[in-house]
């Protein structure tokens, strides 16, 4: 993949592994996903089409980053507010 689009994947690969560490099902599970979903698109050269794939990747991120955050919050909120009856 000689494409002036490599690095902007690789850097989406490299955000999602990244994120991955912390995936409620495990990182394992997270980075087999994360592989197969790679090696599914490894053949397509269309630069429109890696770049719509590039944007959906940054999607994924977006809304892993908003459970991770909402799992924080959840987790303050147990641990500094009285429950309610």
């Amino acid at each position: 993949m000689s494409n002036p689009l490599r690095g902007e994947v690789l850097r989406l690969y490299k955000n999602l592994l990244y994120l991955g560490r912390d995936y409620p099902k495990g990182t394992s599970y997270f980075r087999e996903r994360l592989k197969t979903a790679f090696m599914k698109n490894k053949d397509i050269t269309d630069p429109e089409k890696i770049k719509k794939l590039v944007d959906r990747g940054d999607l994924v991120i977006k809304e892993l980053e908003a459970l991770y955050f909402l799992r924080k919050y959840r987790a303050m909120k147990k641990r500094y507010c009285e429950p309610e009856h």
